[in-house]
Order: structure tokens, then sequence, then C-alpha cells
């Protein structure tokens, strides 16, 4: 009996055990596919954040590319702005600001700038070159449709050594109140002659309206004759303002139109002649026969040197002889004249220098 129990024990015993084994058999599978599916998000995960990552890099990239252009447009811009308006003027100056004295003998000459005060040009670009060999002067006004402004100046710039242009300065003048004239002329000059705008080598300024009589600001006159007379005057007025500007900067002046184009190495030619030239009391040499094309700049000028050279009463072939030796006649010319449509309205004129 006793037996019996025994055995009946061991059974309930090994039971309990094969259902336990079989209960943790199925546990442990489960907990294994638990695992195996955790495994499995665990590396979608991963992969989820790597491409996450590989995105971020991506767009980290492409936005870092993008602040640095916006970065090298911002300094490129602050850069134009600082090297192309380097000064503003409306004409005149503040108490507290200096320039030079060149402009205050005008006012003996032109008695309505005597309640002026200080009398500067609008400097539009600029950044004050000085101490150079070569000061070139060219005044520019409207043609209307016409311009050959950039043709000259592609001429007069490109045919220079950067030798010669470290040793010179270019200063275009617009001496025209229309504000589209000059706006165009600078935005020009930005774009095609950025090079030596940057250098500090070409200049624009621009004549204040002020510096003008009242009766060359005044509506012109509709007889021809009076209108031709108040466009010469204004244009040797032109000329004087440009000339006072460029006198500071540098030892000689080179006046040029701005409708020329000049020869090859025109300027080593000129550099060579003036240091080699024998003559110590010259004063003007001419590179081209057609001089100024318009007659009273032309005739100050003759008159300048029969006053500085002629004694009353002399022997006019005596007094040429000496004018010879200050006003040079340099050949062949170094300029050509290509302008057809003249700077006053409605003419054209095809002069041409046959020495060229």
């Amino acid at each position: 009996m006793r037996s019996k129990h025994v055995n009946l024990l061991i059974a309930l015993v090994a039971g309990t055990l094969f259902s336990f084994s079989c209960f943790c058999i199925s546990r442990m599978t489960q907990i294994s596919n638990q695992l195996i599916n955790c495994k499995s998000h665990v590396l979608e995960f991963k992969e989820n954040m790597q491409r996450l990552k590989n995105k971020t890099e991506n767009n980290s990239q492409e936005m870092m590319k993008v602040l640095n252009k916006v970065k090298h447009e911002m300094t490129q811009n602050e850069n134009l702005s600082r090297n192309f308006v380097v000064e503003k003027k409306v004409g005149t100056l503040g108490k507290n600001e200096t320039a030079s004295d060149t402009f205050e003998d005008l006012k003996f000459f032109l008695p309505h700038l005597r309640k002026a005060g200080r009398i500067y040009p609008d400097v539009i670009i600029g950044k004050g070159k000085t101490g150079v060999s070569f000061a070139v002067g060219i005044s520019t006004v409207s043609r209307g449709e016409y311009s050959y402004l950039k043709q000259t100046l592609n001429s007069v710039v490109s045919r220079m050594t950067l030798m010669e242009e470290k040793d010179s300065v270019v200063i275009i003048s617009v001496a025209d109140s229309n504000e589209d004239y000059l706006n165009s002329v600078v935005n020009m000059i930005k774009k095609k002659f950025k090079r030596q705008v940057m250098s500090g080598s070409l200049e624009v300024i621009s004549i204040p309206t002020f510096f003008y009589p009242n009766v060359l600001n005044a509506q012109q006159t509709t007889e021809a004759s009076q209108h031709i007379t108040s466009r010469q005057v204004k244009q040797v007025l032109d000329f004087c303002f440009l000339m006072l500007y460029a006198k500071p900067k540098a030892r000689y002046y080179l006046q040029l139109e701005d409708d020329i184009i000049a020869k090859y190495m025109y300027f080593t030619k000129i550099t060579n002649f003036v240091h080699n030239i024998t003559i110590n009391n010259w004063f003007y040499i001419e590179f081209s026969i057609l001089g100024f094309i318009v007659k009273p700049v032309d005739l100050l000028l003759d008159d300048i040197f029969q006053i500085k050279m002629c004694k009353p009463q002399e022997i006019f072939k005596e007094c040429l002889k000496r004018n010879k030796q200050v006003r040079i006649q340099y050949k062949p010319s170094l300029f050509q004249h290509v302008g057809i449509h003249s700077s006053f309205p409605g003419r054209e004129q095809y002069y041409k220098d046959i020495y060229y």
C-alpha cells in the first residue's frame, strides 16, 4: 500500500515537472521570438537613424554652402560699396570736412561762387589716388542715343602696362546734369572696369550744377549763335574744373576727348618722350593735331602762349620761334578722333587726324 502511494507521488512529481518543462520551453520560445523581433526593431531603428544622420549631414552641407554663398555675396557687396562709393559730396563740404584749396581761386574769376562754401566735385568713384606721374582727364556729356565713352576708355586703359597703370590715374568727369546719364556711366564703369576701380587707377567725378553761372543753368536761348556760345563757355568751365581736380594728383596732365581711340603703346611713347625731352622750359605737348576740336579752348591756349611768350610790338616770327620751344608738336599722332555725333545736339563731325 505504501509502495503504491510512493509511485503515485513520483508520477505526480514527474507530471508536474513535465508540465513545467513544457511551460518553460514555450515561454523561452516566446521570449526568443520577442528578442528576435526586438533585435529586428533595433536594427531597423539603427538604419533609420543612419539614414536620418546622412540626410542631416547632407542638409547641413547644403546649408553651409548656402550660408557661405550668402556670406561671400555680402562681403562682395560690402567691398563694392566701400570701394565704388568712396565719398558722395553735394558740391560743398561741411565745416568739419577738409579738402584741397585748389578750387578756391575760382571765386576770384567766377563771382557767383563767392557766397558758396568749400567747392569740391561730387566724387562718385575714387580712392583719392595721388603722387603719380600722369593724370588722364576725360570730360564727358550725354550725346543722346550715341556714346563713344566705353570705346575710348577701353582703348585708354587697355593699352597701358600694369606699371604704367600703377603710376597714373584716369579721371572721368561727368559734366552733365542728367542723372540717367551719370548712372549709365557709373554702371558701365563698375561692370567693365572693375579692376581699375579697385586699384584706384580709375575715378569718376560729377561737376555740381551750382558751379556754373545762372546764365548757363537757365533755359537756353533759341538763337543758334548764343546757344553755341553758351555751350562753348560751359565746355571751357568743364575742362577747367577737371584740370583743377587733377592738379594735386600728378606731375603731368593729359587731356583727352571722350570720343577717341589711343594708338597701341601710346602711354609708353608719351612717357619716353616726356622723360627724354631736352627742352627744359616746355609747357605743353600736343600728341594730336586736332587739339580740343572746340575752338574756344584752343584759342584760350593760343592766348596763354601769346601772353607768356610774346612781347609788345615784337616781330611775330620771333615770338613764334619761342612759342615752339614751349609748345611742342609730337608726330605721328597718338590719338584718333572717332566720334561722328557731336556733344552739340544735331551736329555731325568727321574730323580725322591724317598723321595718325
